[in-house]
């Protein structure tokens, strides 16, 4: 009974931020959403040490899990509910490259299976990847680039079955990462470590299938750190 009134109470919150997020953002003017973090960019006093990049799963640890970003006051979080890799990619700039960080942990590519801004083969939103992990080495960032978390059923994409793609994006982004042969970046895998045998999220560590709860959080944070702790201390 607790552990469904508490399902509840975080699915309402996670509603509530998505709400919050949106009513900031004119779409018509601000496709991008350049303006969601411009303000708390400007505010920065130092550079951050590592910036993390994506979509709703990267945005919602903040307020799921807030006690992981107290313990790291410089960690920051640039993560946009919704967004495909092309919206990254087109504010990696502002929100990456210009905070100056040693570390950009990138996360993306969920929503273009989603086909949140229409159909896109995953060769194309790997190449989105692609340009935002050379971006980062041409700036002198190192790189964490990201598995895709398991996802077996989008609630708001019914039609789309998103296992088999996710399984096939993650051996994408492994092999270009092994390929490049850069130390500098590196391939953190929380897919082996979270999913299911549907290619999904268990329901202990997720309502929906796709977004982390806080103990699905927790995996992630644990391999994260662990995968960070050389470069940053």
């Amino acid at each position: 009974m607790l552990q469904n009134i508490r399902r509840i109470i975080i699915a309402l919150l996670g509603a509530l931020w998505v709400s919050m997020s949106v009513q900031a953002v004119d779409f018509d003017t601000d496709w991008a959403q350049f303006g969601r973090y411009a303000k708390a960019n400007a505010e920065l006093k130092e550079n951050p040490d590592v910036v993390f990049m994506g979509n709703s799963i990267t945005d919602f640890w903040v307020w799921k899990m807030p006690e992981f970003w107290e313990a790291h006051p410089r960690f920051v979080d640039r993560g946009i509910s919704g967004q495909t890799t092309c919206e990254m990619l087109v504010r990696f700039r502002q929100d990456v490259i210009d905070l100056h960080p040693k570390v950009v942990v990138i996360l993306a590519g969920i929503n273009d299976i989603a086909h949140n801004n229409g159909a896109i083969s995953l060769e194309h939103v790997m190449g989105n990847i692609q340009s935002m992990i050379e971006l980062a080495r041409l700036n002198k960032i190192k790189v964490a680039v990201c598995s895709v978390l398991p996802c077996d059923r989008f609630a708001w994409q019914e039609k789309v079955k998103p296992a088999p793609l996710v399984r096939r994006l993650n051996d994408m982004i492994k092999a270009y990462v092994e390929a490049r042969r850069d130390k500098n970046v590196i391939y953190v895998d929380y897919y082996t470590a979270m999913a299911n045998e549907n290619g999904g999220l268990p329901a202990n560590l997720s309502t929906d299938g796709c977004h982390p709860d806080p103990a699905g959080y927790q995996i992630m944070q644990t391999i994260i750190t662990q995968a960070l702790h050389p470069w940053v201390k």
